[in-house]
């Protein structure tokens, strides 16, 4: 098919082309038809122009008359300038006036209309997603998507990183989320597992002498889904050799200032602030803080303060080995410029909160202008105490203490729970500012009551500190629990981006991990013999990093949701509505795989 071609595209015309001849090819974004007189919008991915049909040109002009939304033309005329300046666009200050149409393909009626301020729901946005991508707030998500791609690429070959592809089909593990299983036609009975992570293969690379790997890679999990998973989402997976977490940091914190330089024209601080993870939950009550929020809102135990109370509640947590904390909401303007008023009907509504978490009811203090306090809790300690109280907060007048008591991580993740809450429900959340935080000394292992065994905290290649190392023989669960490792992961803004860790080198201590999360040694080597074989030659000292791309995608685009920065994301359910998938396959198939379906599936197949 031969039609005329785009001599420029629909965002870059101004006055500066006055006069020019020009062609222009894209979509009809909006149609206007006055009556002897009709405007089009032509759209591309750079922008929209106003087309000028006259019905002096009848050829023109009928054709004109036919096009509907989202039909492909290719426009040619002359270049002038528009009568009604439209100043929301950059083309705004000149028109075409049009002399050939030809409609290079007619489009059904959209079941939406493609705008910024669309009206159809997310779930036809997404099943019509080619549609979606076409509004201007879509596609700039998928420039700067591309636009940090070539930064990450950039910047990882300046410092002499080899970008290198690691396998999709894999062997699957037993620690982390469910993989993704592909069965196996010529090794009938056996499997593939897409990957969660590179993450055994990247350490094989710096056994392999590599030193320095970089790529952005596809991961999978099998996961229950919300705004910020995906079952395939994408990494900036990174390792290196002969280095410590300082090395991993240096590097990490230089790619996010330039991003950030060239994405958001902002400069930010580093090096980035450090929090070690008992740190984090002592203060925040969570593993990823959010620094953003105005007043700071940290947590205060107070246990010592009332060691001697005879209220009982607080009492009887004490006796059984619990703490007694607080957080402290001061009295500040908020980003909105409002004082913060905390009002019964607020107090009320934070109590009822606490109590969907599991607590019987949450204390408060109000520090009065005269110095008294307003609290049911008078009743119970007396003034000299409820001024301890008031100095550990460093409390002032307006200022409230909520208080919790309990066991220390339930009343700890709690008040970082009501933490977020308060900053939410108050508007204390200060939009503009970017807080990158490192958490680390992560816990190595985690123990599930309900299992009765141990299981790696991040994963179970992350080497102890070495002071812990020593611990891995013991068979005291407080002492295993108490093992802190090179772990680290990267916050911003509440979310964490990034995880990482110096990894295992030496095949004796990955044993010994193996056999805390209950690992024996025939299943260690089923499941990892390549690497542990591996570390028998001569792997290096070694550490890396994999940061969220999607994540990193949303918080510049400024969303809550990575599905809006991804190009064809899945839903909450994890299947796509566009082309129907998951979807059943044909008996033929099955059988050649060697798999039948259970009949409780109702998975129909041809």
């Amino acid at each position: 098919m031969k039609f005329s071609k785009r001599t420029h595209n629909c965002g870059e015309l101004n006055l500066n082309f006055l006069n020019h001849n020009i062609t222009l090819n894209g979509w009809v974004a909006k149609k206007r038809d006055l009556g002897g007189l009709i405007f089009v919008d032509i759209r591309d991915r750079y922008g929209i122009t106003q087309i000028k049909f006259n019905s002096d040109s009848p050829d023109i002009y009928n054709s004109a008359e036919k096009l509907g939304n989202e039909f492909v033309i290719s426009v040619s005329g002359k270049v002038i300038k528009r009568e009604s300046i439209n100043k929301n666009i950059p083309t705004g200050e000149i028109e075409i006036e049009a002399v050939n149409l030809e409609i290079l393909n007619e489009s059904d009626i959209p079941p939406f209309v493609v705008e910024e301020d669309v009206k159809a729901s997310e779930e036809l946005r997404l099943t019509y997603r080619y549609l979606d991508l076409r509004r201007k707030s879509q596609m700039e998500n998928m420039i700067i998507r591309n636009k940090v791609y070539q930064i990450v690429h950039k910047y990882y070959e300046n410092l002499g990183f080899l970008e290198v592809e690691t396998p999709i089909l894999m062997k699957s593990t037993p620690e982390g989320a469910r993989d993704y299983l592909v069965p196996s036609r010529v090794h009938k009975g056996q499997f593939y597992a897409l990957p969660q992570s590179p993450q055994t293969y990247k350490q094989v690379l710096m056994v392999a002498g590599l030193d320095k790997y970089v790529q952005i890679c596809k991961c999978f999990r099998d996961e229950d889904l919300r705004a910020d998973r995906q079952p395939e989402f994408t990494q900036i997976d990174v390792e290196m050799s002969f280095v410590d977490q300082g090395d991993v940091f240096e590097i990490s914190e230089g790619l996010y200032k330039n991003i950030w330089k060239d994405i958001l024209k902002v400069d930010i601080e580093i090096p980035f602030k450090r929090m070690t993870y008992d740190e984090a939950i002592s203060i925040y009550g969570i593993d990823k803080p959010d620094l953003r929020i105005i007043g700071d809102l940290k947590i205060s135990e107070i246990s010592n303060e009332l060691k001697n109370t005879d209220f009982k509640i607080f009492r009887e947590a004490l006796e059984k080995g619990g703490i007694v904390a607080g957080i402290k909401l001061s009295s500040v303007k908020n980003v909105k410029n409002q004082e913060v008023e905390v009002t019964r009907k607020v107090i009320d509504m934070l109590n009822d909160y606490v109590k969907t978490l599991g607590f019987g009811g949450l204390g408060y203090v109000k520090i009065n202008a005269d110095g008294t306090y307003t609290s049911p809790l008078t009743r119970f300690i007396d003034s000299e105490t409820l001024n301890k109280i008031k100095n550990k907060f460093g409390a002032s007048e307006g200022d409230t203490i909520f208080i919790l008591s309990g066991t220390k991580i339930k009343v700890l993740t709690t008040l970082g729970q009501l933490r977020s809450k308060i900053a939410n429900d108050f508007n204390l959340i200060d939009e503009t500012k970017y807080e990158f935080l490192w958490i680390t000394d992560f816990p190595l292992f985690r123990y599930e009551e309900e299992d009765g065994r141990f299981y790696g905290e991040h994963h179970v290649f992350t080497m102890p500190k070495d002071e812990y190392i020593p611990l891995l023989d013991s068979k005291n669960k407080e002492e295993i629990e108490s093992i802190r490792a090179n772990c680290y992961d990267l916050v911003l803004n509440g979310n964490e981006i990034g995880s990482g860790s110096i990894r295992i080198h030496k095949a004796d201590i990955q044993q010994k991990v193996f056999n805390v999360i209950g690992l024996t040694e025939a299943e260690s080597s089923e499941k990892f013999g390549f690497i542990l074989k591996a570390f028998k030659y001569g792997a290096p000292p070694h550490g890396g990093i994999a940061f969220g791309f999607d994540r990193i995608i949303a918080v510049l685009c400024g969303l809550k949701s990575i599905r809006d920065v991804i190009a064809f994301p899945k839903t909450i359910s994890a299947s796509s509505l566009m082309d129907d998938t998951p979807s059943t396959v044909t008996k033929k198939q099955l059988d050649e795989l060697g798999i039948s379906i259970n009949s409780g599936f109702n998975n129909k197949t041809n």
